[in-house]
């Protein structure tokens, strides 16, 4: 079975009760829609969604086992094995030894992550937005490894590698995509 994204998000209700967790898993599916029709998948766009939301599924409840719990329970649940290999490969190197293979696990990878920076530099702002982050500002805090330090630099550079991006073209997206999410704010 392949979820909408109103049933994944459910399912994410299902196993975190948090509004942090909650509010990640649709940041991220937000952003993994605007990735999918900025880069030519259109026609899968709720699939990409659908990942976005559900790839933190097991986190709250049991961090220590992320990425191999939720497989688990998805297979519970009877979800679609594209969906179980592309939410587990964003732990990849880190938790689980898959590999990020179709560009939207690449995209998760590495937006993933930096979801997270950009969120914790938009609430240092005055306005706490993410409409008012610059680039530059982004950029910035990417290079204080003391700023957000739970985000992964490494990761987030490993992931731009992957997609055969530099950085910047990262950071650029990533943050447009925030900007577009209604949940980013």
């Amino acid at each position: 079975m392949i979820p909408t994204p109103e049933q994944a998000y459910e399912l994410v209700c299902e196993y975190n009760e948090g509004e942090f967790h909650r509010k990640h898993a649709r940041i991220v599916g937000d952003v993994m829609r605007w990735y999918a029709n900025e880069l030519g998948y259109g026609g899968e766009a709720d699939f990409w969604q659908t990942v976005g939301i559900l790839h933190d599924l097991d986190f709250e409840q049991w961090p220590e086992q992320h990425c191999v719990k939720e497989q688990a329970l998805m297979r519970e649940k009877g979800l679609d094995e594209s969906i179980i290999h592309a939410t587990a490969s964003h732990g990849w190197n880190l938790t689980v030894d898959i590999k990020p293979e179709h560009e939207m696990e690449k995209v998760l990878y590495a937006a993933d992550e930096l979801t997270g920076l950009i969120g914790a530099a938009a609430i240092m702002l005055p306005s706490k937005s993410v409409q008012d982050l610059e680039l530059k500002s982004l950029k910035k805090k990417f290079k204080n490894k003391k700023f957000a330090a739970g985000c992964s630099r490494e990761v987030i550079a490993n992931g731009a590698e992957l997609l055969g991006w530099d950085l910047d073209t990262l950071f650029d997206r990533t943050l447009a995509a925030m900007k577009a999410s209604p949940n980013a704010d």
